[in-house]
């Protein structure tokens, strides 16, 4: 595998201009620009030395319900790796076009607590390009590392829909994982994906306004499903181990503005949490957390 090592964060406009090229009309189909091919990169992005900022980790903390961490929320490290995502998918090796992919599942893997000021080394890889029933996906792998160790792993699997599906696709862990009954209701406004933009990066058009979000076929904006997996996580808190791997699968999205319904069940040694419509029988998000 080629290692790319970048001296900083890559710089998110220029990034986001290269995500959106390829869905531009004309533009789309432009030598450089079209993307093509059938195999995922045999690349890994490298950033050394990667530390929160204690402003954006006290405003993400805030947004997603952590309160004052005393060590960084297993989620955070994902949104210090965001950017080499974004970097790795408009790569000019990547065959697929960024925007229009789909965060189908997300992994977090904490084998132990990060400290809220501890560098880490952060990698990111494509891995296990396969076939799903919509198109096909593949999983965007990032690991952080502290002197050598490996402290925590994220998987995300991203759908790309089109060709390559098939019924035989093999089902997702979590297919048959039902939301418990949710107790706790949030409201979430309509500013929360802007909000959650703000100290994550991540400003894919449906998640800020709903004139963006109906221009990508959504009916107004959504909130980002990494913030709803941090929101919930945010809940169980108290009751975690510190060395745990909590799974999800992203079901329908959640409209802003709205009302949630929080809902956990122990089980074995671990939880069952999920996220709903709270006034529709409509599951969000559907999880686990096992010890790890």
């Amino acid at each position: 595998m080629t290692t790319r090592e970048l001296p900083g964060s890559p710089a998110m406009l220029p990034l986001y201009a290269k995500a959106l090229g390829p869905a531009l009309p004309v533009v789309g189909g432009l030598p450089g620009v079209r993307r093509r091919g059938d195999a995922l990169p045999d690349l890994e992005l490298v950033r050394r030395g990667v530390a929160a900022d204690p402003d954006r980790l006290a405003a993400y903390s805030t947004v997603c319900g952590f309160g004052v961490p005393r060590v960084l929320p297993a989620t955070y490290p994902h949104i210090l790796a965001f950017s080499l995502h974004l970097a790795l998918m408009t790569d000019g090796t990547f065959p697929f076009a960024p925007m229009g992919m789909v965060h189908v599942e997300n992994q977090i893997t904490q084998h132990r607590p990060i400290g809220l000021d501890e560098a880490l080394d952060l990698r990111v890889w494509a891995a296990d390009l396969r076939p799903h029933a919509k198109g096909r996906q593949f999983d965007l792998v990032s690991e952080a590392s502290v002197d050598g160790e490996v402290v925590w792993r994220d998987v995300s699997t991203m759908l790309r829909r089109g060709r390559g599906g098939s019924d035989s696709a093999p089902a997702s862990s979590l297919a048959d994982v039902a939301a418990p009954a949710g107790a706790t209701r949030w409201r979430v406004a309509g500013d929360l994906g802007r909000r959650y933009a703000g100290v994550s990066g991540d400003r894919n058009p449906i998640h800020l306004y709903g004139i963006t979000a109906k221009a990508l076929g959504f009916p107004r904006q959504i909130a980002h499903g990494m913030w709803s997996k941090a929101r919930c996580l945010a809940e169980l808190a108290p009751r975690l181990p510190d060395a745990y791997s909590v799974a999800v699968a992203f079901k329908k999205p959640v409209l802003l503005p709205g009302t949630v319904a929080f809902g956990a069940a122990a089980s074995g040694d671990g939880w069952v949490f999920g996220l709903s419509d709270a006034d529709r029988d409509v599951p969000h998000l559907v999880g686990t957390v096992q010890p790890a």
